[in-house]
């Protein structure tokens, strides 16, 4: 999942480097990453953040995020 941006925060998604536009929200970093928002979770810094603050949360640089997507079955 390494991927290089001009003018990118560098920050770690599920152990691994990844870099974003800088000021870049969760909301913004799960569209770059094609996740559906209805189907994951979000913990940042090792804490976990509520759906409603994704659009205006800001990723700064460092940040770790553990993003778990949910998986229906039968």
């Amino acid at each position: 999942m390494t991927n290089q941006l001009t003018g990118s925060s560098q920050i770690l998604i599920n152990g691994e480097f990844f870099a974003c536009p800088e000021g870049s929200s969760l909301m913004d970093i799960l569209g770059l990453l094609g996740l559906d928002p209805d189907r994951v979770a979000i913990e940042m810094d090792r804490a976990i953040v509520r759906k409603a603050e994704w659009a205006n949360r800001q990723v700064p640089p460092g940040t770790q995020l553990e993003i778990v997507q949910f998986v229906g079955g039968g």
